[in-house]
Formats: structure tokens, C-alpha cells, sequence
């Protein structure tokens, strides 16, 4: 399959080698061949042409694919973080602030790279994460709340707003804001995804803030 690959390469390039078909030219090359990649994902084939009138020295160069980026979780030297942490409903909050932090610890993260700002709710929690940005101070900002439905509107409005705030901030500022704004129906199924049986959603969090900035500073 290499070999059929090759030849398809070499008709390109050599265009005296064109109307040959692989089992014609091939044998004479097997002496040539000095690299080739045996699956279609090569960047190159290189060969020199030993004995063979035919071609030169020849160089057939496949197109190479897509460059890919992704952000890394490993390479985490040097980034800065920042915390937005909202008081209201506390007993939420604090739980999701520690799962983010522990998640830093653990993927070696300094303290000293690392800054909590706390504010009044989850409403205020967009224009401090946008003026955090733009100081361009932080690689990456997590935006941690706990909005849980009442009896009236006032959920929807709160929990529309952080949304599209912290959205707004990370686009205006162009460092990745990171939402971790629980949205809950009630006070069990917020302290479930703060550390309960569906995880901690601040730990996830700091999990996306770290591939965010990882991968922010790979773009050039």
C-alpha cells in the first residue's frame, strides 16, 4: 500500500514516470527509496535516485493535514487564574470555591498564581470577571454562583444575566471566563452538583480554566 502511495506521488512529480504504472517503475526503485511513511498521514517521501536515469533526484511531497491545537493540562507553568465567587447561597458557593481550588492543587498550580474575588451574588459576578480580564493580568477567570428557582421571576432574570454576562466578559476582555453558575430548581439538587453524587461542577470548572489557557496561549 506504501508502495502504491509512493508511485502515486512520484507520477506528479515526474512527469516521465507518469504513463508508468507502479509495477513498471517501482522495482527500479528499490534501491532508491531512502524514507517512506507507511500510512497516508506522511508529510513527505523522500528518495534519491541510485542507478535510475529515469528521474533525478526526486522529492514528492504530500499536502500535510489540518494543523490541530489543544489545550493541555500538563503544561500549566506560569498560568494565572482568577476566582469570582458570588456570597449568596454560601453554603453552595464555598463547596464549588474549594472543588475549583483543590482541582488547581492538583494539576500543580501556585497558590501565589491564583486570585479569589468575592462578590455580593451571581449577578455581580460579570463586570468584576470583565474588569479582571482586561487588567490582562489572568490566563483565565472562573466565575462561580448557586442561582436556585423561588417562587417568583426573579430566578430567570439572575440566572438569564449571568449567563450572557460572563459570555460578554470573556468575549470583550478576550480572556476565557469560565461559567460556573449553578442553575438549580432547589437547595438538594444545587449541593448535589457541588461535591454531591454528580460531582463538583467548580472542580470541573477549573478543569475547562486550565485547557482555556492552555490552549489561549498556543494561539499565535
Amino acid at each position: 500500500m506504501a508502495s502504491f502511495t509512493a508511485a502515486y506521488k512520484l507520477s506528479l512529480v515526474c512527469p516521465s514516470l507518469a504513463s508508468s504504472s507502479p509495477q513498471h517503475f517501482l522495482p527500479s526503485l528499490n534501491k532508491s527509496i531512502l524514507s517512506i511513511s507507511p500510512t497516508p498521514s506522511f508529510s513527505s517521501i523522500s528518495l534519491a535516485s541510485i542507478g535510475n536515469p529515469r528521474c533525478g533526484s526526486l522529492i514528492a511531497s504530500a499536502a500535510a493535514g489540518p494543523k490541530r491545537l489543544l489545550g493541555s493540562l500538563t503544561s500549566t507553568q506560569g498560568l494565572k487564574f482568577a476566582v469570582v465567587v458570588a456570597r449568596f447561597n454560601e453554603i453552595v458557593t464555598s463547596l464549588l470555591l474549594e472543588g475549583a481550588l483543590e482541582t488547581f492543587r492538583r494539576y500543580s498550580i501556585k497558590e501565589e498564581d491564583i486570585t479569589v474575588v468575592s462578590v455580593p451574588g451571581s449577578f455581580e459576578i460579570p463586570v468584576v470577571a470583565q474588569k479582571l480580564g482586561k487588567t490582562g493580568a489572568y490566563d483565565a477567570i472562573i466565575c462561580i454562583g448557586a442561582v436556585i428557582r423561588g417562587d417568583t421571576t426573579h430566578y430567570d432574570a439572575v440566572a438569564n444575566s449571568a449567563a450572557s454576562g460572563v459570555l460578554s466578559a470573556g468575549l470583550s476582555s478576550g480572556v476565557p471566563c469560565i461559567f460556573g453558575v449553578l442553575t438549580c430548581d432547589d437547595m438538594d439538587q444545587a449541593l448535589n452538583r457541588a461535591g454531591g453524587k454528580s460531582g463538583n461542577k467548580g472542580a470541573e470548572a477549573a478543569i475547562t480554566a486550565i485547557e482555556m489557557a492552555s490552549l489561549c496561549k498556543s494561539i499565535i
